[in-house]
């Protein structure tokens, strides 16, 4: 039989992770995937190793300890487990271990765990009293399954959309993309992709029932899943049209037997966050303590002159000097992250746009209103974690850019992804 390296020689040498990928060819979409995913989780387990190892190395010289420090990268002592629960994480263990305030704290910067949504910390606790492995060990590892889950079924999505080839190609750009970092850490994006990746697909094959119990979990993970309501609005009313359905003829067409059902996963969608504000109202007295506590506690606020606010924090800290240490020659690195994210999220957009006969509409609605929440939010702008959220631009960019393009984004890609994630990992730089 005729091997790839055989009929394509070219095309082998040429592919992005090289003899990896090569040898991977032949195997099943699901496969594939499960391996490059693999792949990922190692190779972030050695950049935090790798971290640690460095932290502890550094911190012993006390000069140059006392100068990082300084600068706001702490260096007494790092752990694995420390590295991976950084940030959000200690909220979501401390979410997990202590549950909610019964009040909120009506100060900006007080921070309590109403800023959290439910179904994250719930599953940590659930997990860490049927296994032997704490609340870290089990919020790791249902980080890392929840992600996994999600990239399979990404994978899915873009074969659907695409065909094998292209998901290959768009899959690999996913699993090595810098903000899949969250998937190695205390953080619940990988519930996010998985449980609306698995609305997308149900709604798709007009499993509405189904559908919208996905996506009524996933409105309890995180503010942003609630963008999952008009995306199962949206495939509801596709599917009124496809019925017939006029406004003249409604009497007749509701008795549609396909469409009424549509309207359970419209139904079911909100209820995540709906239960969560009922629970809220008994537990605070508030139905809205979660987004109170956010808008006061977190500082969380929407404004059209989010990124243009980050621009000129930028541009400040960039030519005038006294800025303060907030990262490298005083420059914040969260804004630059923010600005570049931006310029992915439009870029991606544009190709969506170009390929959009293939894209169906709830990946749209979905991806245009993840973009709008992070272009508008002043906390959470487009960084890459809040692209991972928005998965099909990513997985359009890696389907649709040319080869030579394809393999210098590749390499974009993997430097990236190992130079951030360390200052991720152990420093105050760099957030996810």
């Amino acid at each position: 039989m005729t091997t790839l390296q055989e009929a394509h020689p070219v095309t082998a040498r040429r592919l992005g992770l090289g003899e990896l990928r090569v040898r991977l060819h032949g195997v099943s979409l699901l496969r594939y995937t499960l391996a490059l995913y693999l792949a990922s989780r190692l190779l972030y387990l050695v950049i935090a190793a790798v971290a640690m190892l460095a932290v502890d190395t550094l911190g012993s010289h006390t000069g140059l300890a006392t100068t990082l420090n300084w600068q706001g990268l702490p260096l007494s002592h790092s752990t694995l487990g420390s590295e991976m629960s950084n940030w959000d994480g200690e909220w979501y263990l401390r979410t997990a271990a202590t549950w909610y305030y019964h009040h909120v704290v009506r100060a900006s910067g007080a921070y309590t765990t109403l800023g959290f949504m439910p179904l994250y910390p719930m599953a940590i606790w659930f997990v860490a009293h049927i296994l032997p492995i704490g609340d870290l060990g089990a919020a790791i590892a249902i980080a890392m399954v929840a992600g996994g889950v999600g990239t399979l079924l990404a994978a899915k999505l873009a074969e659907e959309w695409w065909g094998e080839a292209a998901a290959r190609r768009a899959i690999t750009f996913w699993c090595f993309f810098p903000g899949t970092i969250v998937f190695s850490m205390v953080y619940s994006e990988g519930l996010t992709v998985a449980l609306v990746a698995a609305a997308m697909l149900l709604l798709a094959r007009r499993r509405w029932l189904w559908a919208g119990v996905a996506a009524g979990f996933a409105t309890a993970v995180a503010p942003t899943d609630l963008v999952a309501v008009p995306m199962c609005l949206v495939a509801a009313l596709l599917q009124w049209r496809r019925s017939g359905w006029s406004w003249r003829e409604r009497r007749r067409r509701f008795g549609d037997r396909e469409a009424r059902r549509s309207l359970l996963a419209v139904i079911l969608a909100p209820l995540g966050a709906i239960g969560f504000g009922i629970y809220l109202w008994f537990w605070t007295g508030s139905p809205l303590a979660d987004y109170t506590a956010q808008h006061i506690e977190w500082s969380e606020s929407t404004t059209p002159l989010a990124i243009p606010r980050v621009a000129k924090a930028f541009v400040h800290q960039l030519f005038i000097q006294g800025a303060g240490p907030r990262g490298p020659a005083g420059i914040d690195l969260n804004g630059v992250l923010a600005l570049l994210g931006t310029a992915f999220l439009l870029f991606a957009l544009k190709l969506m746009w170009d390929h959009r006969a293939s894209v169906p509409a709830t990946a749209w609605v979905w991806s245009l209103g993840v973009a709008f929440l992070a272009l508008t939010s002043a906390k959470t702008p487009p960084n890459p974690r809040i692209l991972v959220d928005a998965f099909p631009l990513v997985l359009v960019v890696g389907m649709a850019l040319g080869e030579r393009a394809y393999r210098r984004a590749m390499r974009y890609n993997l430097l990236a992804t190992v130079v951030l994630s360390p200052i991720t990992y152990v420093g105050l730089w760099l957030r996810p």
